[in-house]
């Protein structure tokens, strides 16, 4: 069985450089940014995707969110950012851990891609 990468980071198994923690979830910039701040917020339950979550998810999908928001504010983002949630190959999702992308600090164009 292959292992994910976003758990080990979660499980301290692979070094991150961390911007928050808690007993829900883990948040760490990504190695290859896509804007000057780019952090990732995941859950610390393995779900694949945003297709996994099931009823009772609602709190925790809530609470990425809100990270992400704390964390924008800590990295003073005042003139806005962009959260985003890939789901599946043809969403842009490359590592199979649902993950809340939090992207600012440049003006953000849309469409995205």
């Amino acid at each position: 069985m292959s292992t994910c990468i976003f758990c080990d980071i979660v499980e301290g198994k692979i070094p991150s450089e961390i911007a928050h923690e808690d007993h829900l979830a883990v948040a760490f910039h990504d190695v290859s940014p896509k804007a000057p701040t780019h952090v990732l917020v995941v859950p610390r339950e393995h779900l694949e995707d945003l297709d996994a979550a099931q009823p009772g998810h609602e709190s925790l999908l809530g609470h990425l969110i809100l990270v992400a928001k704390e964390i924008a504010t800590k990295e003073g983002l005042a003139d806005g950012y962009r959260v985003v949630v890939n789901c599946g190959s043809d969403g842009g999702q490359t590592v199979d851990h649902l993950h809340v992308h939090l992207l600012g600090g440049r003006p953000l164009s849309w469409p995205p891609g």
